[in-house]
């Protein structure tokens, strides 16, 4: 994965930020105007998700986070698909829509000394002589993304958020913009809220910068998503506590086990009532803003996909090993051969002198750069993995043999499009089933209304899987993003202090 998620999925929320004055609460409120969706948006916004992302508690437990002082900023609700705010950089301030990312730590925004970039015509520019609290910083910064990158300075000025203005932070002036979709973009830059372990050039966070300079009473900030794309709020972000009015009952709060990113370990996935097996002794998972999906392995997403009746791609090679190898899956799994070991067996993955590739999925892309393995034989590997997960399910819910291979090759024609998303009809969604994460012991579960994400009108209407295809590599994966369609679901918290998040319905 390097340095960065790949796959951050269409930016679909507007972007003009009217600010408020404080309410009688004294929290400051900055509210957002809505746009309504068109499919170029998706298209351009998916491909911008994709590159826009750099990288690098007990249950019972009650959090007394209702601060007087602390910050909101309502943000705006565009396809139930992302959220976006603005801030203000310089004195006096210059606006900026920004997308508030707790899966990258670095803010960025375009510079006005971009000359040789057509996106940065498009957006926003930061001026450093407008401003009298400018200081010059000057250090190059590069970062990379999924098929580009970009590039610009490092500066220093105060950033207003909310009613805060953070003083001296560190900031990105980018010059360079090397894609079409930060031109599609809706959005200027991004204001990361992830940890400083995978801040480009070690850079301080706006957040550790609102800490540590007392600006927040308490070191938390959360996220409420307006899931009706209807509504006049989008959402809201909280900086420094939380609005009780936003969440129902108390808080389900577990550990992060792994700063960086806000990661978690989430248990049992059931579709339905049925386990899925894959996460029954844990897997790990990011809660992540700036991911408007929520993203899984492709074998688990595909028997979602399945089981919503979701369509994505045929794949020739998963149906050519359902064929040839199907049975022999079934047998070596019945045999006791460990499922790791399966493919390789088969002689359909490598083994590599350490280890056999199939210890986990694997991305074509990691796959490619084997050395030894053909892009081809590689495919095969990757479907056979996937088949061995699906065989595995199937012997659990103690299916025939024939019925068991006849639901793998059905699976094969549910596996996700390229770009990871899948269409539904419109008109199944009251059949679908609920999905379900377990996380600190407790089910969180997503309804077919909640999961399903529409665009249109009438006979035009479009309906999209809120599940889409993320395979990880191990050591770090497999890997789940709990993204904006499981945070519209569930008010979540995010505690800085005691270094954990919690999760409760959204009111």
């Amino acid at each position: 994965m390097g340095n960065k998620i790949l796959l951050k999925v269409f930016c679909l929320w507007a972007l003009t930020c009217l600010l408020l004055p404080a309410n009688s609460n004294g929290l400051v409120r900055i509210g957002l105007k809505k746009r309504r969706l068109d499919l170029d948006t998706i298209k351009a916004a998916r491909i911008t998700r994709q590159e826009g992302k750099p990288g690098a508690g007990a249950n019972s437990l009650v959090h007394d986070l209702g601060s007087s002082d602390a910050d909101i900023i309502p943000l705006k609700n565009y396809l139930d698909a992302q959220y976006l705010g603005e801030i203000g950089i310089g004195s006096p301030p210059q606006n900026f829509t920004v997308i508030f990312d707790t899966g990258s730590s670095n803010l960025w925004v375009p510079s006005s000394k971009c000359y040789f970039s057509i996106a940065c015509y498009f957006h926003s520019k930061y001026k450093s002589s407008l401003s009298s609290t400018y200081i010059k910083n000057g250090n190059s910064c590069e970062i990379h993304y999924g098929s580009g990158s970009i590039s610009g300075f490092l500066s220093q000025d105060n950033v207003q958020v909310g009613g805060l203005v953070v003083k001296d932070q560190v900031f990105i002036e980018v010059t360079k913009e090397g894609s079409l979709s930060f031109v599609l973009g809706k959005f200027d830059g991004i204001l990361g809220l992830g940890f400083q372990e995978i801040s480009v050039g070690n850079v301080v966070p706006v957040w550790y910068n609102m800490v540590q300079q007392d600006l927040v009473d308490d070191e938390v900030f959360s996220f409420w998503l307006n899931r009706n794309p209807e509504a006049k709020e989008g959402g809201e972000l909280v900086f420094g506590g939380v609005d009780p009015k936003h969440f129902k009952g108390k808080h389900t709060y577990v550990p992060v086990t792994k700063k960086g990113y806000w990661q978690i370990n989430m248990g049992d996935f059931l579709i339905g009532n049925h386990s899925t097996g894959l996460c029954e002794e844990g897997c790990a998972a990011i809660v992540d803003s700036g991911t408007s999906l929520l993203a899984g392995p492709t074998p688990i997403i595909t028997e979602i996909n399945h089981a919503i009746g979701a369509e994505g791609v045929v794949s020739a090679e998963c149906k050519e090993v359902v064929s040839q190898y199907g049975d022999l899956i079934w047998e070596l799994l019945i045999s006791g051969v460990k499922p790791n070991k399966v493919c390789a067996q088969l002689g359909l993955c490598i083994f590599n002198g350490d280890e056999y590739v199939s210890t986990g999925i694997e991305s074509v892309v990691e796959k490619e750069n084997k050395e030894g393995s053909s892009a081809g034989d590689d495919l095969l590997c990757t479907a056979c993995e996937m088949l061995v997960i699906w065989v595995q399910n199937q012997l659990r819910e103690k299916e025939t043999k024939e019925a068991a291979i006849n639901y793998l090759d059905k699976l094969c024609e549910s596996l996700p499009s390229p770009m990871g998303e899948s269409v539904i009809d419109c008109n199944s969604i009251s059949t679908m089933p609920n999905i379900s994460f377990t996380i600190g012991d407790k089910p969180f579960s997503l309804t077919p209304e909640q999961y399903v994400l529409k665009t249109g009108e009438g006979i035009a209407q479009v309906c999209i899987s809120g599940f889409m295809a993320l395979d990880v590599p191990p050591p770090r994966g497999p890997l789940w993003i709990l993204g904006d369609v499981f945070m519209g679901v569930y008010h979540t918290v995010f505690d800085y202090g005691n270094l954990e998040v919690g999760f409760a319905e959204a009111a």
